[in-house]
């Protein structure tokens, strides 16, 4: 059995380095330079290129190098059949979750207001807070968290996913109930998993059902974007501001609208980071389990696309 890692532009040798440390008999090959592919068991990955996959013939398992798995199921080279895994660290849901806090309370609290009047030298104690009630889209493991935090905090907040949930213990809105639960907030979260359904999903027709003047937050992934309509519903004042962390081209390229665009914070997709210490020892963890035909640690589903 070997391992080959496929991460273009990406460092790994911190990731060999656990692997060896775990089991110093491991075999591992970084792509392209594969010598023997047929020997390959475990493909570790991170925006792979497409096909690539289909080099190696005796494939059992395919792991994802963070919590994402959308970048593997995107591939339209797939290997079908292929068992798929992703890492799961609570430091992942506590730098994203804290992330999305920062963005609603510097919302609340008007804090991107109070920094253009640092600059300008303006003295205004007027309506300092915005009352908000927050609206999470994506109630997994994150959005609950995000949902945990904003009721310590006494933050009104709803939650809003595909389907519906037994004993949830925040108020939640699922399916077709979505025209009710954007009514109902003016910060609104994305945190929804990318899939099929729900690329696209933060378009103009949203937009234009959201309370007047909502803020948006977009952590999960660019594609759940149409960009173009984040301007126009800018403009229109459907909505009053957005904060991103994330975008369909990264790095963002420099003439891009957004950078210019006085209502759009951004950060560069570093909401919450992979840290190689917990993600390579779930992955060695499974490589094993593979070895030994025991069940894999967080297998996702790879029809719904989590």
């Amino acid at each position: 059995m070997s391992i080959a890692i496929i991460a273009p532009n990406k460092e790994v040798n911190n990731w060999i380095s656990v692997f060896k440390t775990i089991d110093n008999q491991v075999d591992v090959e970084v792509y392209p330079n594969i010598t023997k592919p047929e020997k390959v068991d475990v493909a570790v990955v991170w925006l792979h290129p497409h096909g690539s996959l289909m080099d190696f013939p005796n494939l059992k398992l395919i792991c994802s190098m963070g919590s994402g798995v959308d970048h593997i199921i995107a591939d339209p080279e797939l290997p079908k059949g292929i068992p798929i895994t992703r890492i799961v660290d609570p430091r992942l849901t506590y730098s994203m979750t804290n992330y999305v806090i920062m963005g609603i309370l510097n919302y609340h609290r008007q804090i991107f207001r109070y920094i253009k009047y640092k600059e300008e030298k303006i003295w205004d104690m007027s309506d300092p807070e915005i009352d908000i009630t927050v609206g999470v889209m994506g109630v997994g493991q994150l959005g609950g968290d995000v949902l945990d935090k904003l009721s310590a905090l006494g933050i009104p907040a709803i939650g809003y996913g595909n389907s519906p949930k037994s004993n949830f213990k925040h108020s939640y809105y699922y399916g077709s109930q979505l025209n009710d639960f954007l009514s109902k907030v003016n910060v609104l979260v994305c945190l929804l998993p990318l899939t099929e359904k729900t690329e696209g999903r933060l378009n103009m027709e949203l937009f234009e059902k959201c309370t007047p003047g909502t803020y948006l937050i977009n952590v999960a992934r660019g594609k759940h974007l149409v960009e173009e309509d984040l301007i126009k519903g800018l403009d229109k004042e459907y909505l009053s501001g957005a904060m991103l962390d994330v975008y369909r081209q990264e790095p963002l390229p420099k003439e891009h609208p957004f950078w210019d665009h006085p209502k759009i914070m951004m950060t560069p997709h570093i909401a919450c980071i992979t840290m190689y210490q917990a993600a390579a020892p779930q992955i060695m963890e499974n490589y094993h389990n593979l070895k030994n035909k025991l069940p894999f640690k967080n297998q996702v589903n790879s029809s719904q696309g989590y």
